[in-house]
């Protein structure tokens, strides 16, 4: 039981350089909803072992083995291991929780003030203009949805990079991608070895809406000046805004604009690369499902209502 619960929270390890090859080997889209998937399938199972875990340090105590109406010992790993393991789970999910939960206020305040922002300047249609001298535009989720730029990165775009900036933006929001976003913090939060997929899965993000971007106005080129001024406009731009409001200059905008210059080829080797993101995450649910079923046939046999 105590191996089988252990793989869930060594399996995350992984993810990191596979979400790499995976972006850049798959669509940017299906990258997108492979990566953030599996990420959110680890992150939760890590969270179950490190609970069972608690679970079995605690029944390990008479005070909850009486509780739980255990009438025999709870036959598990030695207690050499079991209480530090447990501890150590109590300590991980205390931290975990305390993080999330700063995280949560801090894109809380944030998402507020740029709602308030958005709505001091003029609107048409979903598009918010700012007054302001920092050059920045970004997607900000909510109802309704709103693009937001600034009046300094109007004057930094001429006319058809605009076009192709705010395509940009309205592919965040009608793809959802502040979802993504957030489900990868989330993800980031639960296992210490997912905060580098949280970048991965912002430029796969990225990737998607610059792609959008390029169809929809019908010229890669375009598009990819468009990102490349946007962006050395906004470098210095510092606009607080949430995280989870995507930005046309965020990520490596170097490689986003070499990927739009490049011309489009046939993923290579994708199918190997999901495939493996799907044993992955399968493996993870497998051993997860099955700890925690084992955990549970113990306790019942603990209980006598099962035989070993």
């Amino acid at each position: 039981m105590t191996a089988l619960l252990l793989l869930p929270l060594l399996l995350p390890c992984v993810l990191p350089a596979l979400a790499r090859r995976a972006l850049a080997r798959l669509a940017p889209a299906a990258a997108l909803w492979a990566v953030t998937g599996c990420a959110v399938a680890l992150a939760g199972c890590s969270l179950a072992a490190l609970g069972a875990f608690v679970l079995i340090g605690l029944l390990k105590l008479p005070l909850f083995a009486a509780f739980g109406e255990l009438t025999h010992p709870l036959h598990t790993a030695p207690a050499l291991i079991v209480v530090p393991a447990a501890a150590t789970s109590v300590g991980v999910l205390a931290v975990c929780s305390w993080t999330l939960v700063r995280s949560v206020l801090r894109q809380s305040r944030a998402f507020r003030a740029a709602r308030t922002e958005a709505g001091s300047g003029p609107a048409a249609g979903d598009l918010c203009v700012v007054d302001s001298p920092r050059p920045d535009a970004y997607a900000l989720p909510g109802r309704p949805h709103r693009i937001v730029v600034t009046t300094a990165m109007l004057r930094s775009l001429d006319g058809a990079e605009r076009e192709a900036l705010f395509a940009h933006e309205r592919a965040h929001n009608e793809g959802g991608h502040h979802y993504f976003l957030a489900a990868a913090e989330l993800a980031a939060h639960c296992h210490p070895a997912l905060r580098p997929v949280r970048e991965t899965i912002r430029l796969a993000v990225e990737r998607t809406a610059d792609e959008a971007a390029a169809a929809s106005v019908g010229d890669r080129r375009l598009t990819a000046r468009a990102i490349a001024r946007a962006a050395l406009a906004g470098h210095a731009a510092g606009t607080p805004r949430p995280d989870f409001a995507a930005a046309a200059t965020a990520g490596p905008v170097p490689q986003r604009v070499q990927a739009l210059l490049d011309t489009p080829r046939a993923p290579r080797a994708g199918r190997a690369v999901a495939a493996l993101l799907v044993v992955c995450t399968a493996l993870s649910g497998v051993t997860a499902g099955s700890g925690l079923a084992d955990f549970h046939h113990r306790v019942e046999v603990a209980q006598g209502e099962e035989t070993p």
